[in-house]
């Protein structure tokens, strides 16, 4: 089984807390020099396209913003089109700044008519949480950057988003609408990218459900490395279905690539 392109993670697949992984730097140049096309899609809510790739140039990467899809440039595409005009409350790490160009934000979740909850951070208050769920109760639209529960970093693992995500839909009986991996929209516009089909590419990731089986169901091959939040748990406990590829770290797909 090979692609002809590829979509790669960046946490956990590239680096970690922004520092490369063994054998990284050579693979992402490797692909470029044989030719191989690929972009970068992660559900990282830290940096914007911009500043990402910027951070991954210091760290020794070739890329350029336009090489990368994020979780933020997906759900503020979401958000023009179906939202157009509405005030929006955004709660994440970072700041999300250009890549969500067009949307109106506003600083409190009371004056919002529609939620976004992204990447995780001290900024994740019970306050602010428990007025966003008061909010999402009384029938405010929500909307999830994406699903990652953790991430792993020089620390050890850590939450993100999508935890407090699930507690909000779970108490509000609510269902957020993801614009992030694993959303099949998310997929299909990172494709659109790479200027290919899903049958012709493959989708790199360290994260079973986010990345690979997301990929699957939207006709991708899937690829798990053994590097970030990989645990060998994961090849065991998900029922709905298993990678079309394990792979030790990204150092390997070069090779694999090649056939």
């Amino acid at each position: 089984m090979r692609a002809d392109g590829l979509l790669l993670d960046i946490d956990g697949v590239l680096a970690t807390s922004w520092r490369p992984l063994p054998g990284a730097v050579h693979a992402l140049s490797a692909l470029r020099s044989r030719g191989v096309p690929f972009r970068l899609v992660t559900n990282t809510s830290t940096h914007t396209s911009r500043d990402l790739a910027a951070t991954l140039r210091d760290a020794g990467f070739d890329v350029a913003p336009t090489d990368i899809m994020t979780a933020v440039v997906a759900t503020a595409a979401y958000l023009r089109r179906y939202h157009a005009g509405a005030k929006t409350f955004v709660l994440t790490d970072g700041d999300p700044g250009d890549d969500l160009d067009g949307v109106g934000l506003v600083e409190e979740p009371e004056a919002a008519d529609v939620i976004v909850i992204g990447g995780a951070s001290a900024s994740f208050t019970y306050d602010t949480v428990n007025r966003v769920f008061r909010r999402v109760l009384a029938g405010t639209p929500l909307v999830g950057m994406h699903r990652n529960l953790y991430w792993k970093t020089d620390d050890g693992f850590e939450l993100d988003g999508g935890a407090y995500l699930a507690a909000i839909e779970r108490a509000a009986g609510a269902e957020a609408t993801i614009c992030g991996k694993p959303a099949p929209a998310c997929f299909e516009a990172a494709l659109a990218m790479l200027g290919m089909p899903a049958e012709r590419a493959a989708m790199v990731g360290d994260d079973i459900v986010n990345d690979v089986l997301g990929a699957q169901a939207a006709g991708l091959t899937g690829v798990l490395v053994r590097t970030g939040k990989f645990r060998e748990d994961d090849l065991r406990e998900q029922g709905a279905g298993t990678p079309d590829v394990v792979l030790d770290s990204i150092a390997d797909v070069p090779g694999w690539v090649r056939g």
